[in-house]
């Protein structure tokens, strides 16, 4: 579980550094239409994260040998911790920086970025698996 809060912290924290580099490189989240196209390299956050706390996990904790469920485990108590920070920098950023006017907006964000961590965990747990069972 330490090496799932570790991880799942630098993920929510470096996913908080994002949206307020966002801001702070002129894009506003007020309008759901604009997607700028550097807004899409978020998705490495994820990803490069889980894929380097899980493959952390497997290789200390799990001697080397690990399977698609415990992975995905793995990765889902990775993306609880951040996801939690991730919201909770969500949160001050519409009080304070956004003034509370456009939370449906940012809601919906935060719905495609629990389906992108989804997909990521998916993916790195196929890549990172080495242990398979038999039926």
């Amino acid at each position: 579980m330490r090496n799932a809060f570790y991880t799942g912290l630098v993920i929510g924290i470096l996913s908080g550094l994002w949206l307020f580099g966002m801001h702070w490189m002129g894009y506003s989240t007020s309008s759901p239409q604009q997607v700028a196209p550097y807004e899409y390299f978020s998705v490495l956050i994820p990803f490069v994260g889980l894929y380097a706390g899980v493959r952390s996990y497997r290789q200390n904790e799990m001697r080397g040998i690990i399977s698609f469920l415990e992975a995905l485990v793995q990765c889902f108590k990775t993306l609880i911790v951040g996801g939690i920070i991730a919201v909770f920098a969500g949160i001050l950023y519409i009080n304070y920086i956004q003034a509370g006017n456009n939370f449906a907006d940012f809601s919906g964000r935060i719905g495609v970025a629990l389906l992108v961590g989804l997909l990521c965990s998916l993916a790195v747990s196929l890549m990172l698996m080495n242990k398979s069972k038999s039926l």
